[in-house]
Order: structure tokens, then C-alpha cells, then sequence
């Protein structure tokens, strides 16, 4: 690991999650980046970014096969935040990588979402998103991961919104930004429930032409 981006667990802690991954995004000494590179590069950091690193780049046009990427973590992460433990991948999941072009363009276009989140974060509303009501953000995370992982379309947008509000409330404790994305979780059920819905609708009417 580059000792610039790899310097110890105190000083990325130190740095905020934007620029932690900018360091990497501009680390020339790699030709890829792997999950496990994100995930060391981290350290100590709780649930919150590295749902966020996960959930963001749905939110924004990335390279084909991201969500491929992102989506197993997600579920990951999301179940062990939902059990009370700590957060682990496993070395399959670890393993997957981009090249560093590719990873760098996701940066760019997540950053700026990134950064604006980060001045509006502050600890409030704590009962929120501690407790039992993180293991409730847990269960709720969760089910956003399963959708997002799903091919169904329009499907990815809100669910990562959702996610990405929850992951930033997990991050600084900011129980504003549970309360937001709990209302955004419950648009995206409506909205995934609706597409799922008119497609069963459009194949019922497809086979009833073919075959009625």
C-alpha cells in the first residue's frame, strides 16, 4: 500500500472521507483499485463510509458493471450493521477491483456530492442512530442493498439516495439525515413496488397477445 495513502490508521481518520479517496484516486503507483484497497485505506472507520463509498456511485452515470461491484458489499455491510456487528468482507468480495482510470472517474463525479454532505453533518437527534434505532437504519439498509443489487429498472436511484442518507448519518451521528432518508427508504418501496407491478402487468398483457 502507498505509504501516501496508507500512512496509518490515525491520520486517515484525521482526513475527511472525500479526500481520502481522492488520495487514492490520484495514487499513480497503482494500476488498480480493489474494495480491499478502499477498505484498509479506511481504517477504523464505522459503517457509515464505507456504505457511503458503496451507495454513492449509483447515484451518479459510472462505468458499465459498478453496481456489480458495489452491490455485493452493500448487502454485506448492510446485514452486519442490521446483527449489531462489525463491519468485514470477505476476500472474494475484497478482491474486486477497477482500474485506477475508472476509479478515478467515479471519484470525480461522487466527490462534489460527497463534500456537500460533509459541511451540512453534525451530531443531533443521537437516539436516532444508536441502539436499537441503528439496527432498525440496519434492516432498512438492508432491503435498499437487495433492490439496488436487483436488475429492475429505474430501481437504483432512490434506494442509493436512501442509502447514502443513511450512511452519512451513521458517520457523524446526525439523526436528521436517518430521519430523511427513512422517508426517502419508503418512496423507494412505493416507487421499485410500482415498476414491479406495471412490468407484471406488461408481461400479463404481452402473453395474453400471444397466446390469448
Amino acid at each position: 500500500m502507498d505509504q501516501r495513502v496508507d500512512s496509518g490508521a490515525e491520520q486517515t481518520e484525521a482526513l475527511p472521507l472525500s479526500q481520502i479517496l481522492f488520495r487514492i484516486a490520484e495514487d499513480e503507483t497503482r494500476a488498480r483499485v480493489s474494495i480491499g484497497d478502499i477498505f484498509e485505506a479506511l481504517g477504523d472507520r464505522a459503517f457509515g463510509a464505507l456504505i457511503l463509498i458503496f451507495a454513492l456511485p449509483n447515484i451518479v452515470p459510472t462505468p458499465p458493471g459498478t453496481s456489480a461491484i458495489t452491490g455485493a458489499p452493500l448487502v454485506f455491510l448492510a446485514a452486519q450493521l442490521m446483527l449489531g456487528w462489525q463491519p468485514w468482507l470477505p476476500g472474494w468480495i475484497t478482491k474486486r477491483s477497477l482500474a485506477r482510470a475508472d476509479f478515478s472517474a467515479i471519484v470525480a463525479r461522487i466527490v462534489p456530492w460527497l463534500a456537500r454532505g460533509e459541511r451540512l453533518l453534525k451530531p443531533r437527534f443521537g437516539l436516532l442512530v444508536s441502539g436499537p434505532a441503528e439496527n432498525i437504519l440496519g434492516i432498512m439498509a438492508f432491503i435498499l442493498a437487495i433492490i439496488l443489487a436487483l436488475p429492475i429498472p429505474l430501481g437504483n436511484i432512490l434506494p442509493a439516495i436512501a442509502l447514502s442518507l443513511f450512511a452519512f448519518a451513521l458517520l457523524e451521528k446526525d439523526g436528521l439525515y436517518a430521519v430523511v432518508g427513512s422517508v426517502v427508504f419508503l418512496l423507494s418501496i412505493v416507487v421499485v413496488a410500482g415498476v414491479i407491478v406495471a412490468l407484471g402487468k406488461a408481461a400479463l398483457l404481452l402473453f395474453s397477445i400471444s397466446f390469448g
